[in-house]
């Protein structure tokens, strides 16, 4: 069996067996030097693409996860329903696009207060983290979201966060309308006219995270 062969099956032992998703250079520290772990990932990538599991990258990382057209066959032995309230599912939206954003800047984004229990509940889901202090007056902590958060919604990173037909398709934005007449804000990294944001609260949305 020649080296390369056997540095590709090191690849996908090491990947099968990590409990979280892994760098290339993560990969590489376990592997003999010399291995091009970007070119073995990329023919396990391709290999796995047609298969019941596929290699996908989030956050950077990579990591086996089951193919999106076979989840039902999961969902069926084990569902996983996380319960968000619908301020906790703007607050989160404004996290993700207009990141780095402070507590103030959501509320004024929101048109209303937030709870502090609303942002304690991203922060312990690990979707969202402390991103330092802003360098203006009171030193306000700023939000971003995760790594963690790029995992569970399967996302490569923050270019793919979905555009704002995809959020009202996906019946997450409700009031968007007389959002983008009373806003005009842009989300990182989106195009012009993504960013509006619903102001009205209540409701509870179900979050159904894939096995």
């Amino acid at each position: 069996m020649s080296a390369e062969i056997d540095h590709r099956r090191m690849v996908e032992a090491v990947l099968f067996a990590t409990e979280h998703p892994l760098s290339a250079a993560e990969i590489a520290d376990r592997l003999p030097d010399g291995a091009d772990v970007a070119d073995h990932i990329a023919e396990l990538a391709a290999f796995y693409e047609k298969r019941g599991i596929n290699l996908v990258e989030a956050g950077g990382k990579w990591m086996f996860r089951t193919a999106a057209d076979l989840s039902f066959l999961l969902r069926t032995e084990r569902e996983d329903i996380r319960k968000l309230s619908r301020a906790g599912v703007e607050t989160l939206a404004i996290i993700a696009y207009h990141q780095p954003v402070t507590r103030a800047e959501i509320e004024e984004i929101r048109g209303v207060g937030i709870s502090k229990g609303t942002l304690d509940i991203l922060l312990e889901a690990g979707w969202v983290r402390h991103m330092g202090r802003r360098r203006s007056p009171g030193r306000p902590v700023t939000y971003g979201t995760s790594q963690d958060f790029l995992v569970h919604f399967g996302l490569e990173n923050l270019d793919h966060l979905p555009g704002l037909e995809e959020l009202k398709a996906a019946g997450l934005l409700e009031s968007v309308n007389s959002a983008l007449a009373r806003m005009d804000l842009q989300p990182a990294g989106g195009d012009e006219g993504e960013a509006e944001l619903p102001l009205e609260e209540d409701d509870l949305a179900k979050y159904e995270k894939d096995v």
